[in-house]
C-alpha cells in the first residue's frame, strides 16, 4: 500500500530530469545515512559507508592517473 505523501514524492521526482533525478536519490540515500542507528561495530560502520563516494566509473582501474595525473593506462 503506498501512502498519499508516497505517491507525491513519486510524482515530483518523475518529472525532473535524469540529472536532477540522481540528485535526489544521492539525498535520500545520505538521508538514511545520517539517520541509521549508531553501528555496533567497524564493519558495520564499513558497511554503512559502501557506495557513498563519487567517482569515475574507472577510478579503481585508473586511480593514478585520478591522483597523480599520470596517462590512462
Amino acid at each position: 500500500m503506498t501512502t498519499p505523501i508516497f505517491t507525491q514524492i513519486v510524482q515530483e521526482v518523475d518529472d525532473l530530469p535524469d540529472e536532477l533525478q540522481q540528485q535526489v536519490l544521492q539525498f535520500i540515500r545520505t538521508l538514511r545515512q545520517t539517520h541509521q542507528p549508531a553501528s555496533s561495530n567497524a564493519w558495520d560502520t564499513l558497511e554503512a559507508l559502501t557506495g557513498t563516494v563519487e567517482a569515475p566509473a574507472d577510478w579503481s582501474a585508473q586511480h593514478d592517473h585520478y591522483l597523480y595525473g599520470i596517462p590512462k593506462a
